[in-house]
């Protein structure tokens, strides 16, 4: 990754991140994670970015299609985002995003968690 490629991220990244406390801000805590999901599309499509929602994305072993994946999101084609509603983060759920990121080829992967009135986030880097 560049300089200009990693700039060009770590802003869209400030930005998510700052869409999601206003998520949290305005929701609180409690809901399904569906909630935070929708609520997170609407927040960052108002703050101009394009976002897909629940997006279908293969996965290979060999050059052959042994399965799928559905990440939560994905910003501007380059950031997976992937959400959570539970008591803490866990290795299991950043062994998911890192195999979200293998298996798509992006660079990175928020885990964002809206379990607490503050949330929690976490930002993984595909090195490979």
């Amino acid at each position: 990754m560049n300089a200009n490629e990693r700039e060009w991220i770590d802003e869209k990244i400030r930005l998510i991140v700052g869409a999601a406390f206003e998520v949290s801000n305005q929701l609180g805590c409690g809901f399904l994670e569906k909630v935070y999901e929708r609520a997170l599309l609407v927040e960052l499509n108002r703050r101009g970015m394009v976002v897909v929602q629940q997006i279908g994305l293969p996965v290979y072993y060999k050059g052959k299609q042994v399965g799928d994946f559905v990440a939560d999101l994905m910003v501007e084609q380059q950031i997976l985002v992937e959400l959570k509603c539970v008591d803490a983060l866990i290795n299991v759920h950043t062994a998911q995003c890192i195999n979200y990121l293998k298996a798509s080829g992006l660079k990175v992967c928020l885990l964002v968690n809206f379990q607490h009135p503050r949330i929690q986030w976490k930002k993984l880097v595909n090195n490979l």
